[in-house]
């Protein structure tokens, strides 16, 4: 499993592109490929919402799994693009190398955790979240798919990032687009058991997404094999793991696991919390993984354009090219603001019309309505603390970012959240996300004004 390397190295354009254009081309691929996964997301709960509410709350009771699965493999990613991405720009090859091969390993064994998860926790996940026995049955069925069947997302994860630290990220996208369009057509083929596949409602689902994951798997290992020069994969290296090489990976990608982790123990609190309003409670929780999926289609491109400017950041660190990390967040900061203000106009203007897209019952709009609307207002914030974060996970320094996500959905967001719940009145439980946000914020200029002044990043 190896690629031809070219014994001359030329610097990267990481380091040679203008600013503008590098960071379109760096994200742009990526928040196009973000922006077919939020697509793929909500379609796949329009199918999933077809079948009844019930079937739609058992995803979202679901979800907090899911979302660890992929917090593991994605944080274990920030630390193997963050290393990568550094070694490539202090020329250390040789390290670059290790980074990418220890990250295939790291996955294998990432997917192997959830296996067990898979067989002997699924049911008691869902069961703790809910006392109605079908959707038990169907929460169980559909992690239980995804969890056994997981090697998919971490594989596929795993060589996206190795795309990405490199600059290659048109071929990141090829890989992420393939998976999500393959699973968006095998969600109604599967589900309702179309074209002579046999109907499997829930469980069809969740196989259409593993299926998409799996093909993107492997077109990003080809890709990496066939395009990607500036590292080399070997079976050999792989199962070789260097604890060094796994350490310093670990070292900037457990903060951006656990503060991805933490976003699933925020679902888990949520959806108990929602639980509490018993003649709502299916309802609301439905509601709110409405809403989870409906803003993935505006965080999900923020999310992109700050995975593209990670690697950049963190190459011209390494280069200490400091005027090009000043130009790179100006000009993603506003990218990332302005994304998120559309999102909250369109959360105001048409939340019926939102809703509507997932069979929402009148008590649904009701409830969600005031949902969308409420918790949009903290979109601009939420773009202005993410690109903030990347400086931190460059510089590996994701501490912080961990301190901050701790801070905004577990010391603020829960708590506030219940408390709020206590007056009985489900709509002011929303606030909760307003109030999380504006602390996040806070606390994220924090940091950044002190990595900015240590790592003297105003000096030229």
């Amino acid at each position: 499993m190896e690629n031809n390397v070219s014994n001359e190295r030329k610097e990267n354009r990481m380091g040679t592109m203008p600013v503008k254009e590098l960071v379109i081309s760096m994200s742009l691929p990526m928040m196009i490929s973000m922006l077919v996964q939020a697509l793929y997301n909500i379609v796949d709960s329009i199918f999933v919402a077809q079948i009844g509410e019930q079937a739609l709350t058992a995803v979202t009771l679901a979800f907090p799994l899911q979302n660890l699965m992929i917090a593991l493999a994605s944080g274990t990613g920030v630390g193997i693009n963050a290393l990568l991405s550094t070694s490539l720009g202090e020329r250390r090859f040789a390290r670059a190398n290790d980074a990418a091969n220890n990250g295939i390993f790291l996955a294998i064994m990432n997917w192997l955790v959830f296996v067990l998860i898979g067989i002997f926790g699924a049911q008691a996940f869902i069961a703790s979240q809910t006392g109605d026995a079908v959707i038990v049955n169907y929460g169980t069925e559909y992690i239980r798919i995804c969890s056994l069947l997981s090697i998919g997302v971490f594989f596929q994860i795993t060589f996206e990032r190795l795309l990405q630290a490199t600059g290659r990220t048109i071929y990141s996208m090829a890989s992420q687009i393939t998976g999500a369009v393959i699973n968006i057509i095998f969600d109604p083929i599967m589900i309702f058991g179309l074209f002579g596949f046999p109907k499997l409602g829930v469980p069809g689902a969740a196989y259409a997404t593993v299926l998409g994951q799996c093909v993107a798997s492997v077109i990003g290992l080809t890709l990496n094999l066939k395009k990607n020069a500036d590292i080399m994969l070997s079976l050999r290296s792989v199962f070789h793991p260097k604890r060094e090489v796994i350490g310093r990976i670990y070292y900037v990608g457990v903060p951006s696991i656990l503060m991805m982790a933490i976003g699933s123990v925020m679902t888990y609190g949520m959806n108990q919390i929602l639980g509490t309003f018993t003649a709502v409670a299916t309802t609301a929780v439905a509601v709110f993984g409405v809403y989870f999926k409906l803003q993935s289609f505006f965080f999900m491109p923020v999310f992109g354009l700050n995975n593209g400017i990670i690697p950049v950041i963190a190459y011209n660190y390494g280069a200490r090219k400091k005027p090009r990390i000043r130009e790179t967040l100006k000009f993603s900061l506003m990218l990332a603001v302005l994304v998120m203000l559309i999102g909250t106009l369109i959360f105001h203007l048409f939340p019926d019309a939102l809703l509507g897209m997932f069979n929402a019952s009148p008590d649904m709009i009701r409830i969600g309505r005031p949902a969308l609307r409420i918790i949009s207002l903290s979109f601009p914030l939420a773009a202005a603390s993410i690109v903030m974060g990347s400086v931190f996970q460059a510089f590996s320094q994701s501490w912080y970012s961990l301190i901050v996500s701790v801070g905004r959905q577990l010391v603020v967001l829960l708590p506030v959240a219940w408390l709020i719940s206590r007056l009985g009145d489900v709509t002011m439980v929303w606030f909760a996300f307003l109030i999380a946000e504006i602390v996040s914020f806070i606390l994220s200029i924090t940091f950044f004004r002190k990595v900015y002044r240590e790592e003297k990043i105003g000096e030229d």
